[in-house]
């Protein structure tokens, strides 16, 4: 019998021929758009799973609770770890690792090799106890003991030394020697874009910072012992941190600590400020996996609704198989058959398309995923159970409804004239509703991630940061005669303008305190500090709103002079600009020396607000302030017209002053290009996708416009005879289907609403929702849509009247 229903069914798909394709093309597309995104979101699910015991490891970060809004800060104090270490006995470890610029470029050599290299970490002894990173060479027992080692991955050791064994061999990090003490396998799956790690005795930190509650500099990861409740651990610190709060401050928000589960820091991260880790973001993971199951849903719907339509014609079948005695169960049988057939050879297609376009979304997406049923036997089996689950969920009605036909009814009339077939023109018609809604509903989405993205990169941020070529200064001789190196950058033709400092736009900036006395009394405001020079306002082209920028003019400003911007201005109570003039403020200066060294200044001017970071963050109080103890970057504004000349200019001033370091540059505007990388490829994906739903709507959309036709032949044959044109018959043909694609959107535009407004929410600085965007998904999709029913209409209208009234 199962010989029986095989054979049927095939020859049941190779008579319906434009059925079966309609039906194979829609679900190998949906399946395939299905198990890219399945693929991806898995990958994504794997971070940090391949630790030992990570289910005991713990981030603590702190929740920044402010009045209007809150916002999670990364790095942490350092006294966390050694308090929760000592103070807290279901605290089995606590590491913490020197917050520093991860993707900071470090010259490496060793013997004639010399490369940058990014990832350094300088950590606590107990990095390998948490993180079990397993040993290519030597071993974690002691590979940090002492400042001059030097651990490093496996890919690191494959650019530097080759094939052989490092360990024991010496190291030069930006010209200070190490010792290869051990060898970690690389972990594509790691939050942690670690490359090469240091002792934290190796940074040489004074003693007293480490000792503070308020320097907030470490990433700090904490084990618990079996057993260990984080909930009741968290509670107990956070009174203890509470304690230690600066009874002087005066900001009007509070910070928490937070123990975040090792599992969720790679996707629950993406809001997090300074935070420098490897991150994803569980939001876009939700959404495509979203997206995926609606690219399903219309495949399968589509099946579902060619299938009911085509009971009509398969009427007489189920009649004669009844009358010479089948029953309904195998009457059921063979049409799930035909749908668990028709699955399999989507799926086999769908396979095949995914190793094709695997390729492409691996260097789209910068991972490493792979798809290979023959050396994995669980993607097999996924593919078994994805072919039982869309067969039976796509076959299992269709199924119930042909095989309930009665065969004295379908035998006895050339219609069928059941009371199930108005039910099933309602199925159909809801099934087209959800199809055309959930397209709607993407598109509308397409369109607003579309503007949202353009805004970002478009949106002016208050500076220039056009043609400014920006790199980090290297060596000793560069930093001791930094004013000589910029007047020499100044003389290259081409270059109109140079900036030395710390605190540039889509760089690292400094977050500290700054100190306002206000009747008698010190109050303590946390603001962001650029250290900056006399030219970095003309170089950036800020706008100076109240005062003066700095000057040399000015022999007072190097050392008694203070910025500010419009946000610190309303934050620090001054009213207005023109009003913070001449106002005082202090500053404790980063002074190893002398901790508690303060400078004390006046308020010069008030620069408008510009945004020096991505447009997630509102815009900070801020204090610029000449300080060239923190020089560190160069931005170097270079004229449009001469820029390949002045760069192989500025190379020679370079190797002048650095002849030992290569020169590695980058564009400001390339920078913050950098920032939205995971917004480009959500609208590229997003635009994508979208236009699978819609095209494989559209063919069961086409399908259903054949069968409408087909099965008005007649009256569109009497009509014609009657006089009416193509056109007519067109509008007869469409307007069924275009009120349908109206409910649709009616539908679509408030959930659609409703996910935007709520992604919109992440951005600090976001566009209004277009309400084009809405009126013009709800229209594109009408076009679609008339565009696949008017080729079968007018095949209809175009059709002799004779032959469809002479044949039945």
């Amino acid at each position: 019998m199962f010989r029986n229903y095989v054979k049927t069914a095939y020859r049941n798909l190779l008579r319906h021929k434009g059925f079966s394709f309609i039906n194979i093309a829609g679900l190998a597309l949906g399946i395939t758009a299905c198990l890219l995104i399945g693929l991806f979101v898995y990958d994504e699910l794997q971070y940090d799973k391949f630790l030992p015991e990570g289910e005991q490891v713990y981030r603590v970060y702190n929740d920044k609770s402010a009045k209007e809004a809150g916002e999670m800060v990364a790095p942490v104090p350092p006294t966390f770890a050694t308090t929760l270490e000592q103070d807290f006995p279901e605290v089995e470890q606590a590491v913490r690792i020197l917050m520093q610029q991860f993707d900071a470029n470090n010259l490496v050599e060793a013997g004639e090799r010399r490369i940058y290299e990014k990832g350094r970490f300088f950590v606590d002894p107990g990095f390998f106890d948490i993180f079990q990173l397993s040993f290519v060479y030597g071993s974690p027992d002691k590979a940090l003991a002492d400042p001059s080692s030097i651990v490093i991955s496996d890919e690191f050791s494959q650019r530097v030394f080759g094939d052989i064994n490092p360990v024991g061999k010496q190291v030069s990090v930006n010209k200070q020697p190490y010792i290869v003490r051990g060898v970690f396998s690389t972990e594509e799956r790691f939050h942690l874009p670690v490359n090469f790690i240091h002792s934290m005795e190796t940074a040489e930190l004074p003693a007293e910072r480490m000792k503070s509650w308020n320097w907030q500099q470490f990433y700090t990861y904490v084990k618990l012992k079996d057993g260990g409740n984080p909930q009741f651990l968290q509670s107990k610190f956070r009174e203890i941190v509470a304690k230690q709060r600066n009874p002087d401050t005066n900001e009007p928000y509070d910070y928490k600590p937070v123990l975040q589960p090792l599992d969720e820091v790679y996707l629950h991260s993406a809001s997090f400020k300074h935070d420098q880790a490897i991150r994803g973001n569980i939001t876009y993971v939700k959404a495509l996996s979203i997206i995926a199951v609606f690219i399903l849903l219309i495949a399968c719907f589509n099946f579902v609704n060619l299938a009911t339509a085509k009971s009509m014609q398969r009427a007489k079948e189920v009649g004669v198989r009844k009358s010479i005695g089948a029953s309904r169960g195998q009457l059921v049988m063979q049409f799930l058959g035909e749908t668990l057939l028709l699955t399999l050879i989507s799926v086999i297609f769908s396979a095949a398309l995914t190793s094709l376009l695997l390729p492409s979304l691996n260097a789209f997406t910068g991972k490493e995923m792979s798809f290979n049923v023959f050396t994995n036997p669980e993607l097999l089996l996924l593919l078994l159970g994805l072919t039982l689950v869309v067969g039976l969920l796509a076959g299992f009605y269709p199924a119930l409804v042909l095989s309930g036909f009665q065969p004295v009814k379908v035998l006895k009339s050339a219609v069928v004239v059941d009371s199930k077939v108005g039910r099933i023109q309602w199925l159909r018609h809801g099934l087209i509703v959800v199809q055309f809604a959930l397209s709607i509903f993407l598109i509308i989405c397409a369109f607003i991630v579309y503007q949202q993205v353009s805004y970002l990169h478009n949106k002016d941020l208050g500076f220039d940061r056009e043609q400014i070529m920006f790199f980090q200064m290297r060596g000793e001789h560069m930093f001791d005669n930094y004013e000589t190196f910029k007047n020499e950058l100044r003389n290259v033709p081409g270059i109109k303008n140079v900036s030395i400092g710390y605190g540039f736009p889509g760089d690292a900036t400094a977050g500290d305190g700054i100190i306002v006395p206000r009747n008698g009394e010190r109050v303590h405001h946390g603001v962001t500090h650029l250290m900056v020079d006399y030219d970095y306002i003309n170089t950036l082209n800020v706008q100076v709103v109240a005062g003066r920028p700095f000057s040399k003019a000015h022999r007072t400003d190097a050392d008694h002079a203070f910025m500010i911007n419009e946000t610190a201005v309303r934050e620090l109570g001054y009213g207005s600009p023109e009003q913070a003039l001449g106002q005082t403020l202090r500053w404790n200066v980063w002074n190893n020396a002398d901790k508690d060294t303060l400078k004390e200044g006046k308020i010069i001017g008030v620069v408008k607000d510009f945004h020096f970071k991505s447009l997630y963050d509102k815009v900070d109080p801020t204090v610029l302030q000449i300080f060239p103890g923190a020089n560190w970057k160069v931005a170097v504004k270079v004229d449009a017209q001469h820029i390949a000349g002045a760069i192989e200019q500025v190379e020679k001033v370079w190797n002048k002053f650095a002849p030992d370091y290569p020169i590695e540059y980058i564009f400001m505007d390339e920078n913050f290009e950098k920032m939205y990388k995971a917004e480009d490829k959500l609208k590229t994906l997003l635009w994508i996708f979208t236009g699978i739903a819609i095209f494989v709507a559209c063919l069961g959309l086409l399908g259903l416009a054949a069968y409408a036709a087909e099965r008005r032949k007649k009256e569109i044959g009497i009509r014609k005879v009657l006089g009416a044109d193509n056109s007519a018959i067109v509008a007869l043909l469409s307007k069924e289907f275009l009120a349908l694609i109206v409910v649709s959107a009616l539908i679509a535009f408030p959930l659609a609403w409703y996910a935007m407004r709520t992604w919109l929410q992440d951005f600090a600085y976001r566009i209004d929702m277009p309400v084009w965007a809405f009126l013009l998904a709800g229209i594109a999709a009408a076009a679609v849509a008339l565009i696949t029913i008017s080729y079968q209409a007018l095949k209809a209208a175009m059709a002799n009247p004779v032959r469809n009234l002479r044949f039945d």
